[in-house]
């Protein structure tokens, strides 16, 4: 808690922190506190709107899915298992086998490997090598 709010929620230390003020410059602290508490009150309310609505949609999904004879579990595989494809591996592209009879494959994808940059500098790698 910072040093301020200690002082504000404090009667005898707020006491001491505005001895040195006037009445009108209490007056116009009050009226900055009352305008900013009315601000407090109104994004309270607002927050507590949004909630209810929010509660309403939630509600209405619910008794609609439950005249339609559906669960919350009905919907759990459909909605995770999105476009994301996990564990494929991408399609080679290009394959060389040299001399020492080694095959080399490259999906075309990220870094040139030593042997495919020095197949494309000789101008013998073309986009159909598979």
């Amino acid at each position: 808690m910072s040093d301020f709010i200690k002082i504000l929620t404090h009667a005898r230390r707020l006491q001491a922190a505005v001895k040195e003020l006037s009445v009108s410059e209490l007056e116009q602290v009050s009226d900055k506190l009352a305008d900013v508490i009315e601000k407090k009150k109104q994004q309270e309310a607002e927050k507590r709107r949004e909630t209810e609505r929010k509660q309403a949609v939630r509600d209405a999904i619910l008794r609609q899915m439950h005249e339609a004879g559906l669960d919350i579990s009905d919907l759990g595989g459909s909605a995770t298992s999105g476009n994301k494809k996990t564990g494929q591996k991408r399609p080679i592209k290009y394959r060389f086998v040299d001399d020492a009879g080694n095959e080399h494959t490259w999906t075309g994808i990220g870094r040139t490997p030593k042997v495919f940059a020095k197949l494309k500098q000789q101008g013998q790698l073309d986009k159909h090598s598979v």
